[in-house]
């Protein structure tokens, strides 16, 4: 099978991607006759592997600045979707050919993948795979960060950071869904018309906006009185700046540091306003929370099949494109997800 290997920690978007026969200075190296994983329990089930989605996560966790930091070699990558390839003799959840999604901590970078059947989502008829494995991480973080933390609802003002970004798309989505009012911000024309469309209330353009004065002057507008949830995968000075927005009792939500700086709350603050900080690392509820996991999982499926959610795909690569995957990532030229698609030699911008 063919399998992506972390040989080394380093830029994965740096170089090209290497191989058996043409070795490269990359971190990354596709490898075309890896081992296909085999049946490790009775309950296992063997699943070929159609598309895997990055995450800001796997990128951290090839340069080494993850906070989970696996031996080398790996294989990288967490959330995917394929067809059942083979099953152990006591499953009975799934069978040979059922299409299904799931997440793992390793090895979504490859042509097959192994998983217990509890681990694994049977997909609603006629689900696309591609736009499936999109969903377990990113919308995942959202569904568990804003309903299940925050308990997000139709009489607050949420306000998204990064969000024409993996995760940031998928909190707006959510922020729908859930009723609230939902502001979102952004780099750039093309991202603003986007949210625009998502059904986002009011959109910043952080490059040529001031994200205090901008959302000031839509809260008032609409003769609200501040943020309610602030949702943060950036970090850095932008979150600084939104302290100023929020309200008492306000809820923060820290999902990430994409800006590559870790702001600092003030507690002094946070006291007298009395501010709620949840901090969310979503793969750890796979560890001590797995049923909440599940259940979301299982409602965001349910909201994908009814259209409340979409999954937007802005770039496809196939694996050995994975340099330029992940360089479409760290640079911010993705609006949406970005997907490595199996049996599919070329990429596109959808």
């Amino acid at each position: 099978m063919e399998a992506l290997l972390c040989k080394k920690l380093g830029d994965p978007a740096s170089a090209s991607v290497g191989n058996e026969s043409e070795p490269s200075s990359s971190t990354i190296e596709v490898i075309r006759n890896y081992p296909i994983p085999q049946l490790n329990s009775p309950t296992a089930v063997r699943v070929k592997v159609k598309a895997t989605s990055l995450n800001y996560a796997n990128y951290l966790q090839i340069l080494g600045k993850y906070q989970e930091k696996p031996p080398l070699p790996f294989i990288p990558g967490s959330d995917f979707a394929g067809t059942v390839d083979a099953v152990g003799p006591a499953v009975t959840k799934f069978k040979v050919g059922d299409h299904v999604c799931s997440f793992a901590a390793l090895g979504s970078f490859a042509s097959f993948i192994v998983q217990d059947q509890s681990l694994l989502f049977g997909l609603p008829k006629g689900c696309d795979l591609v736009a499936a494995a999109a969903l377990p991480v990113a919308f995942g973080t959202s569904h568990v960060a804003l309903v299940h933390r925050a308990s997000l609802s139709s009489s607050q003002v949420l306000l998204v950071l990064g969000a024409a970004g993996g995760v940031g798309f998928s909190a707006v989505q959510i922020g729908k869904v859930c009723g609230a009012v939902v502001i979102a911000a952004a780099r750039g024309a093309e991202k603003v018309q986007f949210l625009k469309a998502l059904g986002a209330d009011h959109v910043v353009d952080l490059t040529n906006q001031n994200l205090t004065a901008s959302v000031k002057g839509f809260l008032k507008s609409r003769k609200l009185k501040g943020v309610d949830v602030l949702y943060d995968p950036v970090g850095g000075k932008l979150t600084k700046e939104s302290m100023k927005l929020l309200n008492w009792g306000a809820q923060i939500l820290v999902i990430g540091f994409a800006s590559g700086e870790i702001p600092v709350i003030p507690a002094n603050i946070t006291l007298v306003k009395n501010w709620t900080v949840h901090g969310l690392y979503w793969g750890s509820y796979s560890i001590h929370r797995p049923a909440v996991l599940e259940d979301s999982i299982q409602e965001l499926l349910s909201w994908m099949e009814k259209g409340l959610i979409t999954i937007h795909i802005s770039h496809t690569y196939s694996i050995s494109e994975a340099n330029l995957a992940f360089s479409a990532l760290r640079d911010r030229k993705a609006i949406g997800k970005v997907m490595i698609v199996f049996d599919d030699m070329g990429r596109s911008k959808l």
